[in-house]
């Protein structure tokens, strides 16, 4: 399993993986419209399975500020995973959630500064969005899968990504990103990445029928 290599995955693994992200998105699309009572669009464009070292580059850069959504997985699947945005998208997507009251726009999202309510809001989504990808991979493999209390936090990816690279990066490399989009009139991209543990990323693949 360790040396299962990008080019060995199947196109019908790509296709689950997508189906995942969609079915992902649509049930958190659905949570989020019925939480703030505003329409919300997402859409799933890349499903990508990458060795841990090109994360950083494709979220934006080491060096950009982001804010995520980090915990831990249990029950039959073991690991953890994280929803990682930059901080403009994340401004916005608070604003959103808000029906504008913030009034943050393209000039002041980089700069704003999150409060407790700002915080509590993205840690919301964080946990309705982890948790609606979490119920798809549920329903698509058919193993039991525990969340842990979701950890905020907001700093340069390199530092935020370091969290789950050192407690999981010695037992496997590769890790799926689900790229989510929302759209309105600023589209914003999200991350959803998912890293099992070595064992758990054969049951994944075994119930797949990859294996």
């Amino acid at each position: 399993m360790k040396d299962l290599s990008m080019e060995q995955l199947t196109q019908q693994y790509f296709d689950v993986l997508k189906e995942l992200g969609n079915i992902g998105a649509g049930n958190a699309t659905t949570a989020l419209a019925q939480m703030i009572g505003c329409k919300v669009d997402m859409s799933v464009p890349k499903v990508r399975l990458l060795e841990f070292q090109e994360l950083g580059e494709i979220v934006g850069g080491e060096d950009q500020i982001m804010v995520s959504i980090y915990l831990q997985v249990e029950g039959d699947i073991e690991g953890s995973m994280m929803f990682i945005l930059s901080k403009s998208a994340a401004a916005h997507l608070v604003n959103k959630l808000m029906c504008g009251m913030l009034g943050i726009d393209e000039t002041t999202a980089e700069e704003y500064t999150f409060g407790e309510m700002e915080c509590s809001a993205i840690k919301e989504v964080g946990n309705i969005i982890t948790g609606a990808y979490l119920n798809a991979l549920s329903g698509l493999t058919n193993l039991k899968i525990y969340p842990s209390v979701p950890q905020l936090g907001i700093d340069m990816a390199g530092a935020l990504l370091s969290v789950p690279a050192i407690e999981f990066g010695i037992l496997g490399d590769n890790i799926l990103l689900i790229q989510t989009k929302f759209s309105d009139d600023v589209d914003l991209d999200g991350y959803f990445i998912l890293i099992p543990d070595m064992e758990s990323y054969e049951k994944i693949l075994t119930t797949l029928g990859v294996m």
